[in-house]
């Protein structure tokens, strides 16, 4: 979800959540999972590095976004910024050897100055970190189209841009990796063009049943509001790749369902990705190059996707695509306790949800409540040791990390799970 720590402003003027706890920043989802096993719950508690053979990767929407291009740069200048010292804190305190943010405003020297003055000085007295390996590229939010997108009257301002964005690179993306990434093989897929892909779910104005892009339109429009990234890592003699997304949140539209269906569209474009070279062969990445990815190739696929199975606004059955595929482990569901009891402890929609609580990764104002949006689901050829949603009780001293609203972090909590991943291959 494209949320701020304090405050976010949505196309149409809407606001995250009030101190009284007026609605706001929305998004979520669909049908049913398959039967998944779950973490257990005392998994959430923060973990020495692993010296068992595993590797620990992770998806945090950190919430790290600005209002103004360089704003991010200036705060992560100096190691004084609040939010980002307790980013870097819940990193540390986690562990992950190879971590994707998300809502990371784009900057070539933003990534390098949150390693130098966070995460590699302890904060609070958790243990600095240092991830040689990055990887970050250019995103679509707020590229503009040079077309009235959002029907407002007016062409330009962020509701007219391939992605919601006030400027280019807001709610950006970076892979920080305790392995190294081999950057010669990197795809992105920036510039891939929704009308593309073969079935696509493009909107239609309700009232007069026709195509709510004009012709012109589709021919300059991505389907990707911010980016998808294959991002391969090598772990010893083998490699993981890193699919790493963040689609946009499926409200913030009218009766057309625009994001709605541009949500699911983009979580789509994974489950073709690794279907095979026949259900691939449509995508084109920013090279030039056709097709997904080998049958044989190891993956995570990693993000904030704004879709839970069970509740919320996206449409039934997106994030099935993934859930569901048979190249997907869902053996086991990411949980934590703190989740379980904030359902409780916030009552109202909560209560009415059908997917299990603990299962949370989202702490939103109603509607929709909170929801499970962010994943980091390998492919079956990975075995799962483990998995959480860092979410600490209330009791835990470490609840000041995520907190109530307004978040001292972000709205959204770190995710990862734990993989047996062989050397040699």
């Amino acid at each position: 979800m494209h949320l701020t720590s304090l405050l976010w402003t949505a196309p149409g003027g809407l606001h995250r959540r009030t101190i009284g706890g007026v609605l706001v920043a929305l998004l979520a989802t669909l049908l049913i999972a398959p039967a998944e096993a779950t973490a257990r719950p005392d998994r959430d508690k923060p973990t020495p590095d692993r010296l068992d053979g595993t590797v620990r990767v992770a998806t945090f929407n950190a919430s790290l976004n600005r209002p103004g291009e360089g704003d991010l740069r200036r705060d992560l200048s100096t190691p004084k910024d609040q939010q980002a010292r307790n980013v870097a804190e819940i990193i540390q305190r986690t562990r992950p050897d190879v971590l994707l943010l998300q809502e990371f405003d784009h900057d070539p020297e933003a990534p390098g100055l949150f390693s130098r003055n966070y995460l590699e000085r302890g904060q609070s007295g958790a243990e600095a970190i240092h991830y040689p390996y990055r990887f970050t590229a250019p995103v679509n939010t707020g590229v503009q189209t040079g077309f009235d997108l959002d029907r407002d009257g007016e062409v330009g301002g962020p509701g007219d841009a391939h992605g919601f964005g006030d400027f280019p690179g807001q709610y950006g993306m970076v892979v920080y990796s305790k392995h190294p990434i081999d950057t010669e093989r990197v795809r992105t897929f920036q510039n891939q063009l929704w009308k593309d892909m073969p079935g696509a779910l493009l909107p239609t104005d309700p009232e007069s049943g026709e195509s709510w892009y004009t012709s012109e339109e589709l021919d300059v429009l991505r389907l990707s509001s911010k980016s998808h990234w294959d991002v391969p890592v090598r772990v010893g003699r083998r490699t993981v790749h890193v699919l790493a997304s963040h689609p946009t949140p499926p409200v913030f539209d009218g009766p057309e369902d625009r994001n709605g269906l541009r949500n699911s569209d983009e979580i789509r474009f994974w489950k073709d990705y690794v279907s095979g070279p026949r259900t691939s062969r449509w995508i084109r990445d920013d090279a030039g190059r056709h097709g997904g990815l080998d049958a044989r190739s190891s993956f995570v696929v990693a993000g904030d996707l704004n879709s839970d199975p069970h509740d919320g606004d996206s449409r039934p059955g997106s994030i099935g695509q993934l859930l569901e595929h048979p190249r997907v482990n869902t053996s086991v569901t990411p949980t934590s306790r703190g989740a379980l009891e904030e359902s409780r402890v916030q009552g109202g929609v909560n209560l009415q949800h059908e997917g299990p609580p603990e299962h949370d990764t989202a702490d939103f104002a109603e509607p929709p409540g909170n929801i499970r949006a962010d994943y980091v689901l390998p492919s079956r050829d990975l075995r799962v040791r483990d998995a959480a949603v860092f979410w600490p009780t209330a009791d835990d001293p470490l609840s000041r990390l995520t907190g109530e609203y307004p978040f001292p972090s972000s709205d959204h909590r770190l995710v990862w799970v734990d993989l047996e991943i062989a050397r040699h291959r």
